[in-house]
């Protein structure tokens, strides 16, 4: 079966934001995979797990400021149902989203 992955890159989102002090603070974050496909694009995180509220935003915080609205997927280590967070990333089990080529057309 024939690929239509275009192009995969690792990416980098940069945001500036200011301190208690009001210097301006130049922050990077990682996402782990960008896959562009035609007209779409794709930011995939891989986690260990993302079991808590607090580790949740931390791993997705990349996502939430990539400034666009492209799909956004985080996967994790464990057979889990796929869901959507209130900001639209979907959460998939490795496994699941290994063996479904549809799972970034959720």
């Amino acid at each position: 079966m024939k690929s239509s992955i275009e192009d995969v890159d690792v990416g980098v989102v940069e945001y500036n934001y200011k301190d208690e002090n009001k210097k301006t603070i130049r922050k990077n974050l990682e996402v782990d995979f960008i896959i562009n496909r035609g007209s779409n694009r794709y930011y995939i995180l891989s986690a260990l797990n993302v079991d808590t509220r607090e580790k949740q935003v931390q791993e997705t915080e990349s996502l939430r400021r990539t400034g666009d609205s492209f799909k956004k997927v985080v996967i994790v280590r464990n057979n889990i149902v796929p869901r959507f967070d209130d900001g639209g990333i979907l959460y998939t089990g490795v496994e699941d989203f290994l063996l479904d080529e549809t799972k970034l057309d959720l």
